[in-house]
């Protein structure tokens, strides 16, 4: 991990096209302003992992519903 200090109004940069500016520092919070292409999707920790295992989820169902789909078809060609 890169661990950076910066001062409130100071900004990093990620690759070409993706820049971190530090807007406001209030007690123990920072706020961030993320500057990024609109293909780029940011999201924060917790939702970025719970829309992980939403899709997990949704996989697991559809692959499921194969499943059963597949072997019924297949018990009724016999």
């Amino acid at each position: 991990m890169l661990v950076l200090t910066r001062r409130k109004h100071q900004s990093i940069m990620i690759g070409d096209d993706i820049e971190i500016t530090i807007a406001a520092v209030e007690g123990d919070q920072v706020k961030l302003g993320i500057n990024a292409p609109k293909h780029v999707e940011i999201h924060r920790k917790e939702v970025y992992l719970a829309i992980e295992e939403a899709n997990r989820e949704a996989v697991s169902d559809v692959a499921r519903v194969d499943l059963k789909r597949i072997m019924g078809q297949l018990g009724g060609s016999e």
